[in-house]
């Protein structure tokens, strides 16, 4: 791991240390997944998010992040990024959701070391459709925690994961799909 993104790492844990006050997702697997638009950007361009929208083309993994722009975010964004064709391969799609520095998610929805242009961020302002998803800190609800959810074609819920280290979401949600040869159990946590 070169110098960088072994400080990069550290950071994100570091984060992950001081923002412990997380609160825990209630949402389950088997639960209804509220239905949601939010204005999104894919590769710098703007438009409408609809959730029923893209589960009609198949089971979507939807994950909440703190802020645009911030070191554990970034992190997380690369590694979507970077899991893209894997999701994909399997038929499902990415969103991501933030409260946190939304007049910054064009840029960061284009930008090389994040998202790439590939997967689109949507804006949360005041946090309400992470509230609809039990995903804000206990002690700053107008901001999402780091959870992910896979959201099965049918809208019912098959995993979460809520964690403020960014290392494991994708790993966890790629596991969590359906058929997929290296699933645990599915559950989440």
């Amino acid at each position: 791991m070169n110098r960088f993104k072994r400080s990069a790492v550290l950071a994100a844990l570091a984060l992950a240390s001081a923002c412990s006050f997380q609160a825990q997702a209630t949402l389950r697997p088997g639960d209804a997944a509220p239905d949601f638009k939010a204005p999104a950007w894919l590769a710098g361009e703007p438009f409408e998010y609809s959730l029923a929208d893209a589960l009609r083309e198949g089971p979507v993994v939807l994950y909440f992040f703190p802020a645009a722009n911030t070191p554990g975010c970034n992190i997380e964004a690369s590694l979507f990024s970077q899991a893209m064709d894997r999701f994909k391969a399997r038929g499902v799609s990415v969103i991501g959701v933030t409260a946190g520095n939304t007049g910054q998610l064009r840029e960061f929805s284009a930008d090389k070391a994040t998202c790439a242009g590939k997967f689109p961020v949507a804006a949360d302002e005041g946090a309400k459709i992470a509230k609809d998803y039990s995903a804000v800190l206990e002690r700053r609800p107008e901001m999402a925690s780091r959870t992910s959810y896979l959201i099965g074609h049918d809208g019912r819920i098959i995993a979460v994961h809520s964690d403020m280290n960014p290392a494991q979401h994708v790993k966890r949600m790629l596991e969590s799909i359906p058929g997929n040869a290296d699933s645990g159990t599915g559950q989440g946590d």
